[in-house]
């Protein structure tokens, strides 16, 4: 019997394992609400009967709940902050170890469920439906339903969601007419790979598709489908073939992405089968696509093999941005890329750390989330960190012999989950062999613990800059106040270089001056720039010039954009340079964030109501 080690769950998870669900829900606009019933197939994994399910959940009505179709004596307990309310449902004849019990839970989802975000049809681009999606990572599937919301626990699904508008999942389409009900179509999707919980997910709206790849169509409304179409077209074959020499072949059947609206608060989440992506990758540019590689590499790293807690966060993430980056220098044909992408992470988990303070329990790998709730904590960290940790043991053992342990790690691990003991314990298994022993010194020399658990910067390895060099020798010039700037500094350059440009003028240790900031965004397009990354990095140049010119460009672009990477930062600068503008503007725009950014923001603002 394993051991409960997620300490952001109330479930008990040692006595029972979720094996199968079946979520049958009616999406109702009308009443934002997700309504219907579930199906849990737990099973037992004591030795003594256990005569007690305890479910996770958060906010949800629940009105019944039947153990084995028999009416069952159940009870949702007190609320124990971020980790929500605990279900505990009796089974009076307990179950053998390895007898299967089913739960039958009739729910209803409630205004303050933190998973869905309901948008009116003014809040999309057509104008013309509503647009329901979910956002269940890290701890949210239990405000859609009791559940043992822990990465720890996989399951497989069925999806049964009738709406009166198109319906997408983390599974793949039944093949079969969707069913009328009512007012609206039964549309049924499959997941036949063990999932955990914060990997079930939804979308209704007015949602259209379009071929991207052999595997792939791109969805999302009719004004966006064309350029998104474009967007990835080039690309999405050329990932997936990457991404299956590195580690082996892709298993969930379908890569799909859906492009949501504005609102949605990351730049990607990638829910199986069917990636749920920013907008803001859709710059008409194809620069900004590194994150359906980033998303596409979760396929092995994070939904086939699974941190067990968010405490080990960096085993999905830190190997996801490894997986990223190997991706793109395929791609490319070229390690310099691989080595770009990794230099620009290193500068976001500088000012990560700059932010947190260097002794911050949020800098380590492993965090402790005892008391905490996992978005509180969530940073570029365990990604940029986590890469490092896993580019460091490349390096170390060489990148032929890593290409080797990359698909018997995957293999070992597929369908499970782990935690970053387990994961050492398989890489010394890996290099035990007598095919590597003149590595056993090497091998010996790794600090786990410090790795783990060493707050700060981890050891900055050599990079190749000749990507960057060109970046970083404009960005000096405009240390001088005498500098004149030329559309043509950067009219040859990719978005991605001018983004390492704008963060090295980012770092200067005196800001630019406020003339210097105005010919800045003037020069180089960046004001008029459809280009969230870049547009957004120069906001951050001008409010830390204190121009305050460029307030107002600040605060229509948070009415325009979701996505957390940029909300958050803007917000936290506007507040240092005009704390009632950037309070106006999160008042006004409030309703269009999806929940978590909302909540995130109002901790950012102090403006947080205590619970």
């Amino acid at each position: 019997m394993a051991p409960v080690r997620d300490p952001n769950t109330l479930s008990n998870y040692d006595a029972w394992r979720t094996r199968h669900t079946t979520a049958t829900l009616q999406v109702d606009f009308a009443g934002k609400c997700l309504r219907g019933n579930v199906v849990i197939e737990l099973e037992s994994q004591t030795d003594k009967a256990s005569t007690e399910i305890v479910l996770d959940s958060s906010y949800v009505a629940v009105s019944d709940i039947k153990c084995n179709s028999a009416p069952s004596k159940w009870e949702v307990k007190a609320r124990q902050g971020a980790n929500g309310s605990p279900v505990h449902i009796a089974v009076p004849e307990g179950a053998a170890k390895g007898d299967i019990v089913k739960l039958h839970i009739e729910l209803a989802t409630t205004d303050k469920c933190t998973a869905l975000q309901w948008l009116n049809p003014a809040q999309t681009s057509n104008k013309k439906a509503p647009f329901m999606f979910s956002q269940a990572q890290a701890i949210h599937a239990r405000s859609l339903f009791p559940c043992q919301d822990t990465p720890d626990v996989k399951s497989t699904y069925d999806f049964n969601i009738t709406s009166p508008y198109v319906v997408v999942a983390s599974g793949v389409p039944v093949p079969q007419p969707a069913e009328e009900i009512g007012k609206g179509k039964t549309y049924r999707f499959q997941q036949k790979v063990p999932i955990p919980s914060y990997l079930f997910a939804l979308a209704s709206g007015d949602i259209v598709t379009a071929p991207i790849g052999k595997r792939s169509c791109v969805a999302t409304g009719p004004n966006e489908l064309k350029e998104s179409q474009w967007e990835f077209e080039d690309d999405m074959d050329n990932f997936m073939e990457a991404a299956e020499k590195i580690v082996f072949p892709y298993a969930w059947g379908e890569y799909n992405v859906l492009v949501l609206p504005p609102s949605f608060p990351y730049g990607g989440m990638e829910n199986p089968v069917f990636t749920f992506a920013t907008p803001t990758v859709v710059s008409g540019d194809r620069q900004n696509i590194d994150v359906i590689a980033h998303e596409l590499s979760h396929s092995w790293s994070g939904n086939l093999v699974t941190s067990c807690s968010w405490e080990h966060f960096w085993l999905n993430e830190g190997w996801t941005m490894y997986l990223e980056r190997r991706i793109i220098a395929s791609v490319h044909g070229s390690d310099a890329h691989f080595h770009f992408s990794a230099i620009r992470g290193w500068s976001a988990l500088e000012d990560a750390i700059k932010e947190y303070g260097e002794n911050h329990e949020f800098t380590k790998l492993c965090i402790s989330h005892k008391g905490i709730d996992p978005d509180d904590a969530f940073s570029t960290v365990p990604y940029e960190k986590g890469f490092h940790f896993v580019y460091y043991l490349d390096r170390l053992v060489g990148r032929q012999n890593f290409d080797k342990f990359i698909p018997f790690y995957f293999g070992k691990w597929a369908n499970k989950s782990l935690d970053s003991y387990e994961f050492k314990d398989t890489f010394l298994e890996f290099f035990s062999a007598p095919e590597y022993s003149s590595l056993k010194d090497k091998i010996s020399s790794i600090d786990w613990e410090g790795r783990f658990h060493t707050p700060g910067l981890p050891p900055k390895p050599e990079f190749d800059t000749s990507l960057v060099d060109v970046c970083y020798e404009l960005a000096e010039k405009w240390k001088s106040k005498g500098f004149t700037p030329s559309s043509s500094d950067t009219s040859s350059w990719t978005g991605n270089q001018i983004s390492v440009f704008l963060d090295g003028v980012q770092s200067f240790d005196e800001p630019l001056s406020v003339g210097q900031s105005q010919a800045l965004g003037k020069t180089y397009g960046l004001l008029d720039s459809k280009n969230v990354e870049l547009k957004s990095a120069y906001y951050q140049i001008a409010m830390r010039a204190k121009d305050s010119s460029a307030y107002q460009g600040v605060a229509e672009l948070l009415g325009q954009v979701g996505r957390m990477k940029f909300v958050r930062p803007l917000y936290r600068n506007l507040n240092k340079v005009d704390r009632e503008l950037a309070l106006a503007t999160f008042e006004k725009y409030r309703d269009f964030y999806h929940p978590i950014c909302r909540q995130m923001v109002e901790k950012d603002l102090g403006v947080a109501e205590a619970k």
